[in-house]
């Protein structure tokens, strides 16, 4: 039984449309699987056992009559806690809502449902999804599979661990400041940050915000492009959805390198990267050249992003958590620093932004990516709050040492990490896959070429560690 979680989720849909393995059968082996691992390492916080079962009977019998409702029909999926799902309790990492339970789906789990996907449960987040490391009141750290003593990052890190120990072929997450990206590197599976609008999401407080940005996890960038074949699309929910079905995503992934322009910068500009996590990226670059890339080192200066994604950050926490009575220290901090931002600090941060727009636009008509790290480090020691050093530097706060993801979200461009390493200890490196805005298929394909040429994701962790 426990065979059935290597597979991926399009080999799993292959097989529930072959009428080889029934969806029944796949619901049953995810969920052994977490019985076994998820005690060490914390991913799931909220199981639906019976629940899914429920629905992976439906989904067998909508097969056996020949009605396939869609392209994630009798495959298992996860939620992040931070995903209203109706009827099942939704936490957000928070005290203040630990036994929340919403009565509406929020439309990504909508839009997995009505594509056929079975839900097993909620993963684990941060407090309203606040930083790069998976820890809250509520369920506590979510582990690191590769070594348990480290981060599993954030904070989409219950998403990536999951995915990591094959508990679920696929697993929804955000990504505001590389809540999606960071985890999938620390675990060694993939996660694309999709251009905004490209998965809509909905909200009654910031409807015309886009750093933060829902997206698919998995462990291959052709379970990506299933995934997003699913939840891509225009929704009226959301006032800057792009205009363009899902269905885009289902075509064909090869792609040829021969010429194709790579930007590579192994340090985005200046930051600080660790030496372990700068040698991984620096073999992907070398492993892209080799397949026909034309692979250049550049020079980049993306520091204006630094001002921009602090304020409508800190703006953006103040609106949405303000009024909350209680919270945990890294939103009150945000929303403290939120409620500091003036107007003038807006006309300065959207003049930034814009500048390093056209800048990126200009940038992207003469490459075709931007490779760089995603994160600047390597998985930390889980008992750390947030990374304080980096290569000798010191970090000013518990969000300065994630830049090499935050200040990609300021390009309104989509994002990928890829499995691209280990460190001579056996911890997961990603290499980040920046497209130009709205080439998301794109981006998929360049990561899609690389795991082909790699295999890394298919190394397994091992559960070590305390």
């Amino acid at each position: 039984m426990n065979e059935l979680v290597d597979l991926t989720a399009t080999e799993m849909a292959a097989l529930l449309r072959a009428r080889e393995v029934s969806a029944v059968e796949l619901t049953e082996a995810c969920l052994r699987r977490i019985d076994e691992t998820n005690p060490r390492v914390n991913a799931v916080v909220t199981l639906t056992a019976e629940r899914a079962l429920d629905q992976a009977a439906r989904a067998d019998d909508d097969l056996r009559r020949g009605h396939v409702r869609g392209p994630l029909h009798g495959i298992p999926v996860a939620h992040k806690d931070l995903a209203d799902t109706a009827g099942v309790r939704t936490t957000y990492g928070s005290p203040a809502f630990a036994n929340h339970v919403p009565t509406e789906d929020d439309p990504l789990v909508r839009r997995i449902r009505e594509a056929g996907g079975i839900a097993l449960g909620k993963t684990n987040t941060p407090e309203f999804g606040t930083g790069s490391h998976t820890v809250n009141e509520v369920f506590g750290a979510t582990r690191n599979p590769y070594d348990l003593s480290k981060s599993a990052g954030g904070s989409s890190g219950g998403a990536a661990a999951a995915l990591a120990c094959r508990m679920v072929p696929l697993a929804d997450g955000s990504d505001m400041g590389g809540s999606l990206r960071n985890p999938a590197s620390f675990c060694n599976v993939a996660g694309l940050r999709p251009t905004p609008g490209r998965v809509p999401a909905k909200s009654a407080t910031a409807a015309w915000f886009t750093l933060s940005v829902p997206g698919p996890m998995a462990r291959t960038a052709a379970d990506l492009a299933l995934f997003m074949s699913a939840i891509a699309g225009f929704d009226p929910v959301s006032p800057f959805s792009i205009r363009e079905d899902g269905e885009t995503f289902a075509a064909p992934l090869d792609m040829d390198l021969a010429g194709v322009r790579v930007a590579f910068s192994p340090d985005l500009g200046g930051l600080p990267v660790d030496p372990r996590t700068a040698a991984a990226t620096a073999r992907a670059a070398e492993t892209l050249a080799a397949l026909g890339a034309k692979v250049e080192q550049v020079d980049l200066d993306l520091s204006d992003a630094e001002e921009a994604f602090r304020v409508y950050r800190s703006w953006y926490y103040a609106l949405s958590f303000g009024d909350l009575p209680e919270v945990g220290p890294n939103v009150a901090w945000n929303v403290e620093q939120g409620r500091k931002v003036t107007g003038a600090d807006l006309a300065r941060a959207e003049r930034l932004r814009t500048g390093l727009f056209h800048r990126v636009r200009e940038f992207f008509g003469r490459y075709d990516f931007l490779v760089a790290p995603v994160s600047q480090v390597p998985p930390f020691p889980v008992e750390q709050p947030y990374v304080t050093e980096v290569a000798g530097v010191e970090m000013p706060d518990y969000l300065a040492w994630m830049r090499s993801c935050y200040w990609v979200s300021v390009l309104h461009a989509p994002a990928m990490s890829v499995p691209c390493g280990f460190t001579p200890e056996g911890l997961p490196v990603g290499l980040q896959i920046v497209g130009r805005p709205w080439a998301d298929m794109e981006v998929l394909r360049l990561g899609h070429a690389f795991e082909q040429a790699t295999g890394l994701w298919r190394t397994v962790p091992g559960l070590d560690g305390a």
